[in-house]
């Protein structure tokens, strides 16, 4: 594999290439006119502009990418996350036209990509599933019917999709109705899919998902679990590995359950196997996806692999030289996905431009980034500007530095995550690891962050004032 093509933009796009480039691969980047100037179109070999700023008009443009592979002698397309990555025609495709697609084959995109159908699949393995109905329905009577059956609270939840779209918490039977239409509404709107599937609500869940990789050769291996359950509207913000909560033979368990999904969809690569997790320590398989996560980085720096390297070598037909004894955790990861987004203001997305821009540097940071100073933040795509990402000894270490490093990142021009993720690290449920999915809802409100502010303000000119008293009295020493 001489040339891969990265089909996606920002900073996953220059991981992807950072990569190729050290294992001696050219690297060709698509960008659409917003995107002109970006970073990752000027760290690639070669660029292409690939159409203007809405994505369906640029980046999940697959004939189109295809079709500039082809005319620039392309081996293998690198897919990162969201866009096309776990779009199965795309895969097959990409495929049938003799180029590598650096992710799982179509077939196993397309069972796991339903929520449904991957509950199938993993069923004869013996993998614990939340109790629910395998079958989607749009009947309201037969949903009622289920929903006594479980016991309430229960969960409806889009067959197709994910993101937190097509999702309802039902507490009660009364709001089993609206909810349910709201739900099958939502879920035809985000992805032209109306089906629904009810099932038991986990109280206190924990989101514990388990990185697998696999080759063409049958291995399978994991890479330990990642806590993910510092979420707002469902979606994650800070991940961290490993999990507090896992004790060793827990975390062998889930390793296992993890590998034996991949294994019922004939995976290949890497892919993410997700799962809940009740108060017990129960834990129950929700969904896989299909592709390199968001907070790959922390899995990283735990077990000392470069996933990106082994999805090119699988995708070349390599076999693993790794086996599951010989990987260890060592030390402890956190990441905070820094979102221009305004923490004060329910997380709204922040458009504007970068007037200031400077990120933090030391031992045990490491920042996957995409935006640089003077930039401004398109409207037509995720809000995430980078990565931030701490390693040390311990949990402890490692939420010590992540303090310091976001005291050291230094954004103007645009709200972002980053006193978000102050809160996060300072409070006490997340500290202790006492905490679960509801972390946000419980503990964190604007006027948290705002009280925060205004303690740093105070300290800050307070340490002015001080340095002003010790000048003044310096000024006043005679000189001879």
């Amino acid at each position: 594999m001489d040339k891969i093509l990265v089909a996606n933009r920002g900073e996953i796009a220059i991981r992807v290439m950072r990569t190729a480039k050290k294992m001696g691969i050219k690297t060709v980047a698509v960008f659409s006119e917003a995107d002109r100037n970006a970073p990752h179109v000027r760290y690639a070999d070669e660029a292409v502009c690939i159409g203007p700023p809405p994505s369906n008009q640029s980046y999940l443009l697959g004939d189109k990418i295809i079709e500039i592979s082809k005319e620039l002698g392309v081996d293998g397309i690198h897919p990162g996350y969201g866009f096309l990555s776990e779009n199965a025609e795309f895969a097959e495709a990409v495929e049938k036209n003799g180029i590598t697609f650096i992710g799982p084959k179509s077939h196993a995109i397309r069972v796991m990509g339903s929520k449904l159908a991957a509950k199938e699949a993993v069923k004869k393995y013996d993998i614990p599933m939340v109790p629910g109905i395998d079958e989607a329905i749009t009947d309201v009577d037969k949903a009622h019917e289920i929903a006594r059956e479980i016991g309430f609270p229960v969960l409806i939840k889009a067959s197709a999709g994910g993101g937190g779209k097509g999702m309802r918490i039902v507490d009660r039977e009364e709001n089993l109705e609206s909810q349910m239409t709201r739900a099958i509404s939502e879920a035809t709107s985000a992805f032209g899919d109306g089906s629904v599937f009810i099932e038991k609500y986990v109280t206190s869940p924990r989101h514990i998902e388990i990185q697998v990789m696999a080759d063409t050769h049958g291995n399978i291996l994991h890479f330990f679990e990642r806590e993910c359950s510092i979420q707002r509207r469902h979606q994650k913000v800070v991940e961290e590995a490993p999990s507090s909560v896992l004790t060793p033979e827990l975390r062998h368990k889930m390793g296992v359950a993890a590998t034996k999904v991949a294994e019922a969809c004939d995976y290949v690569g890497a892919g993410t196997v997700e799962f809940l997790m009740d108060a017990d320590l129960n834990f129950y398989f929700l969904e896989m996806n299909t592709r390199l996560q968001v907070e790959h980085p922390v899995s990283e720096l735990i077990s000392g692999v470069d996933l990106v390297e082994l999805q090119i070598k699988v995708a070349r037909g390599e076999k693993l030289d790794i086996k599951q004894e010989d990987l260890t955790i060592n030390g402890h990861a956190m990441e905070l996905r820094v979102y221009a987004e305004d923490p004060l203001n329910d997380f709204l997305p922040s458009v504007g431009k970068l007037e200031k821009y400077r990120l933090p540097v030391g031992e045990g940071i490491r920042v996957d980034n995409g935006f640089e100073e003077g930039m401004d933040i398109p409207i037509y795509y995720d809000p995430m500007l980078a990565k931030l990402v701490t390693y040390g000894k311990t949990r402890e270490e490692s939420i010590s530095l992540m303090l310091q490093a976001i005291e050291a990142y230094e954004v103007v021009g645009v709200q972002t995550t980053l006193p978000f993720g102050t809160f996060v690290m300072q409070h006490e449920a997340f500290r202790s690891g006492k905490f679960d999915t509801h972390f946000v809802k419980n503990y964190y409100s604007p006027s948290a962050i705002q009280k925060n502010n205004e303690q740093d303000a105070k300290v800050a000119a307070m340490m002015a004032l001080k340095k002003y008293f010790e000048d003044r009295k310096q000024l006043r020493i005679p000189t001879n």
